[in-house]
Parts: structure tokens; C-alpha cells; sequence
């Protein structure tokens, strides 16, 4: 069971309810503390203090006095009116992870919400209730207003929800196990909507997903090398040290205990003198990778326990500021060193993917072909791995340079950081692809070489890998052979798995 405080999520955390569906309760403490803002914002509305979002209109409409008996109208217009979201939904698990995020963010006390609020969010939390939100339509600034307006919609019981898979309306499902629809009252709408929960979930599954890629990068890598006779000398512990790069001596690390025993890697002088840079300089290349991955998670982490919406509420109502904590720089400069860090393994995989189908590189057939000419083999495995890769350079263009102005010119600065969140989302799906390529293409180049001279670990990854994708004797559909890796990649293996947190078994 996970206790949200609004000030300790952490990533690992998210993975347990993201992924292993653990349940997720408030924080007495942290309860205590929503009641008491809620109460000043209570007496806001009846004492008729001007409170923007409380009792005034919203954005460029901020100077509009809102009636005291209008103010729960005023939240659910807002709701009707900023969900306008196009595109094609979120996952579920990005969905799901929003939902999260906000009510941590609401439990820091901050936001002037009813409990009841809270409670409403971990039962569709908890009963795995997932709204239907749009992916395209945030500015990321003045929060993820669109997409987080879709979310609060299921909540007052309208829209369209995702439940024990299927689309459903929200009003079907909350009857059926029991809820009822939230009323939204005073400031309510507002601080459900005036966040970064949207481009902060995006990341949060992108940096999960990114984490597991990079070890998978190595392990496959590695497979590649022995592949090609290999020089393991690059990998001594000695050149990573002079360098000092911790990441950088963590993969030279795995490198050389996934090929511990093969008899396909080489030293240096016995096949070349170096290797392509794309071999010898792979530590170097995803341990830069991987040095994103913790600046990302830092920042990630940071901003699943920040209060994020507009105004705040501080010291029981005696302070009320109005700031601008939604906007979502901090996160759209992230998702872009996010998205380079990825594409980068891709581009890398795609040089070893050449190297192994290309025979003015190698001694294999060519195109690792059975019959070549009569047949291709992977000759255009390779193509649509430059694909990818190109595409990923284009989605590696950075998000956040951009910025357009918005209500009325009031909003004159954004961050598009949901834009740069999806992008690298979408650029992480590639990569993923170009990784099943690289290891389809190194399996079929192990079956030259003979798998029984792989290393330990490689060899059973090997092993593993062809319970997926079979040799291939002749040419058939390959896109259902990448189609199929892919999603073993994605789905992980916990035999796997398991390399990749036993950290005594990354040794010399």
C-alpha cells in the first residue's frame, strides 16, 4: 500500500501503482491539512474577499467579479469549457499516472480542495476508473489545462472513462460500483485543472520505460559485439576510470560481465587493432544517455511533489498568492534532454545494425541471407531502422524554444512541455524498434558464429530472444517478427530484469 503525502513520490513508487495496481490511501496528516485551507477558502466566499479563481473568471477574464451563488457554476463552466482536448487519447497508464499525480499535489494543502475531492480521485484511482483524456491541446502553461480538464470531467461524472477495458460512460461505471458524481465547489475546478500532471505523467512512464531500454541497450549491444569478434579491451576498467564518468564505468561494467566466458569476443591485435566507434565506444555513448536519464528523474521527481496550480493558499488562509508554479518550463527542458538521450541509443543501435548486415563489414552472408539475391534478408530491417532513426531526429527538436501567446496576450510566455513530453514518448517507441531490429539481426549473426560460444549472460538473453523471433531460413514478413520483439522489449522479462538490479553480478 502506498501513503501519498504530497511531498515523498517517488518514481519507484509510481511504478507500483502504475504498473503492479498496489493501492494508494491519503495521508491522515496531510488530510488534516486540506481541511483547514479548505476552511479559509470557505470563508473567502462567504466574507466576499476578491480571490482570483475563487470568485472571479479566469485568465485574460481574471478582472470579472463572479456572485457568491454562482460560484459552483463558475468551476463546472471552466470544466466544460477548457475540456476541448483533440487527438487520440493517452494510454491508460498515462491516464492513470495523471490521476496520481494530482491528488499527491492536492495533498500538500496548498490547493483549497474538499476532501471529499481526494477521495473521489483514489477511488478512481483505486477501482482502476481511467478517463479518457485527449493527447494533443495543452500549451503547458497556465498548467495542462485541456487534458487535465478531461480528467476532471469523469469526476463530476460526464466523459468517457476506461474500465476493466473497455470505453465506457463515466456516469455507467460510477453507478455501477457505487460512486456518486463530485459537485465541485468554490476553486475546486480550477485547482484540478492549473497543473503539470500531463506532461509530468507522460514523463514519468517515458523516463520508467526509457530506464528498462537502456539496460536492454546494453545487454543487446553486447550480443552485437560478440556478433562481431569484438575487441573487449575497450571495455577495460582502466580507460572508463581515466575518464571518470560514472555511467560510463557502469556500462563498460555490464558490457564485460554479459560476455564473462564467450568465446566470440576478441583482443585487440587478434581479428583488428579497433573497433567502429559504434562497438568501442558504446560505454561512452549510453552512459551519456544514462546521465540524462538522472537528470530527468531528479527533475521528474521534484515536480510529482510540487504544488502546481494557481492561486495557493498558505498559512490557513491568511496568505492567498497568486504565482505561476504551472508553468511547466522545468519539465518541457527535461522531456528535451529526455528525447536526445534517447535517440541517441537508437542511433547508435542502427550503426550496429549496419555493421552486422552489410558485407563490406562483415564475413556474414550478405544482409545475414541465407540465399542473397534471391532473398533480402535483412536488408530492409535495416532501412526501416534508419527510418526511425530519422524520424527521432525530427521529434529531437526541442520543444521548448517554442512558445506562442494565449488568452488574450495575458499568457504571452508557455512552455509546449507536453508537446516535448510526448514527443519523447514517441521517440522512445522508436528506439524500442530499432533495438528489436539490432537484436533480431545479432541473433541471426550468432547462428554463424554458434550460440554455445556466447557469453553466459548474452547467451541466455539469446535464448530468451528466440522464444520470440525464430531463425529465419528464408524470407517471410519480418514487420511482424520487429512487431513481436518490440513488445517482449516492452513487456520485460523478469529473468532479465533481475541482471539489471543485482548489482553484484555487474562486476570485472
Amino acid at each position: 500500500m502506498i501513503t501519498l503525502t504530497g511531498n515523498t513520490l517517488t518514481m519507484e513508487q509510481v511504478k507500483r501503482v502504475i504498473w503492479e495496481k498496489e493501492e494508494v490511501v491519503a495521508c491522515k496528516d496531510a488530510l488534516q491539512k486540506v481541511m483547514e485551507t479548505r476552511d479559509a477558502v470557505d470563508a473567502i466566499v462567504h466574507n466576499g474577499k476578491i480571490v482570483y479563481g475563487v470568485n472571479t473568471g479566469f485568465g485574460k477574464l481574471s478582472d470579472v467579479k463572479i456572485d457568491s451563488k454562482d460560484v459552483e457554476t463558475l468551476q463546472k463552466n471552466l470544466i466544460y469549457s477548457h475540456a476541448c482536448g483533440v487527438g487520440e487519447p493517452f494510454h491508460v497508464e498515462i491516464s492513470r499516472t495523471m490521476i496520481l499525480l494530482r491528488v499527491n499535489t492536492l495533498l500538500k494543502g496548498y490547493s483549497g480542495v474538499r476532501p471529499e475531492l481526494i477521495d473521489q480521485l483514489l477511488s478512481f484511482l483505486n477501482y482502476e476508473i481511467n478517463p479518457v483524456i485527449p493527447s494533443q491541446g495543452s500549451l503547458g502553461a497556465s498548467g495542462d489545462l485541456a487534458p487535465l480538464a478531461h480528467l476532471a470531467l469523469t469526476l463530476i461524472g460526464e466523459g468517457e472513462v476506461y474500465y476493466q477495458g473497455e470505453q465506457r460512460k463515466t456516469l455507467e461505471v460510477l453507478e455501477e460500483v457505487n460512486l456518486k458524481p463530485i459537485v465541485l465547489h468554490a476553486k475546486e475546478g480550477l485547482a484540478l485543472i492549473n497543473g503539470t500532471q500531463a506532461m509530468t505523467a507522460v514523463g514519468a512512464i517515458a523516463f520508467l520505460e526509457a530506464e528498462i531500454l537502456a539496460e536492454q541497450a546494453d545487454v543487446i549491444s553486447a550480443m552485437t559485439l560478440e556478433a562481431l569478434h569484438g575487441i573487449i579491451d575497450a571495455f577495460d576498467e582502466e580507460i572508463h576510470l581515466a575518464r571518470g564518468h560514472q555511467e560510463q564505468l557502469e556500462v563498460a561494467r555490464k558490457i564485460r560481465c554479459y560476455t564473462k566466458g564467450s568465446r566470440l569476443i576478441t583482443h585487440q591485435g587478434e581479428v583488428r587493432v579497433q573497433d567502429a566507434y559504434s562497438l568501442r565506444c558504446i560505454p561512452q555513448v549510453h552512459g551519456a544517455s544514462r546521465q540524462t536519464l538522472v537528470y530527468v528523474k531528479e527533475k521528474l521527481e521534484t515536480e510529482m511533489n510540487a504544488a502546481t496550480d494557481n492561486p495557493l493558499v498558505f498559512n490557513h488562509g491568511a496568505k492567498i498568492l497568486s504565482g505561476g508554479n504551472f508553468h511547466g518550463q522545468p519539465i518541457a527542458l527535461a522531456m528535451d534532454f529526455l528525447k536526445i538521450g534517447v535517440a541517441e541509443l537508437a542511433n547508435i543501435s542502427e550503426r550496429r545494425i549496419e555493421r552486422l548486415v552489410n558485407p563490406q563489414l562483415n564475413d556474414f552472408p550478405p544482409f545475414l541471407s541465407a540465399k542473397p539475391g534471391l532473398e533480402s534478408g535483412a536488408m530492409i530491417m535495416q532501412y526501416v531502422a534508419a527510418s526511425l532513426v530519422s524520424e527521432n531526429k525530427t521529434l529531437a527538436h526541442p520543444a521548448s524554444v517554442d512558445s506562442i501567446p494565449s488568452s488574450g496576450n495575458q499568457e504571452d510566455h508557455v512552455s509546449m512541455g507536453t508537446i516535448g513530453a510526448r514527443h519523447a514518448y514517441d521517440i522512445l517507441k522508436n528506439a524500442r524498434k530499432v533495438l528489436a531490429i539490432e537484436i533480431i539481426c545479432a541473433m541471426q549473426a550468432i547462428e554463424y558464429r554458434g550460440p554455445e560460444n556466447l557469453g553466459t549472460k548474452t547467451g541466455e538473453m539469446w535464448r530468451l530472444g528466440r522464444n520470440v523471433v525464430p531463425k529465419f531460413e528464408k524470407d517471410r514478413v519480418f514487420s511482424k517478427d520487429i512487431e513481436r520483439m518490440s513488445t517482449w522489449l516492452k513487456e520485460g522479462d523478469c529473468s532479465i530484469l533481475n541482471w539489471f538490479s543485482d548489482k553484484s553480478e555487474i562486476s570485472t
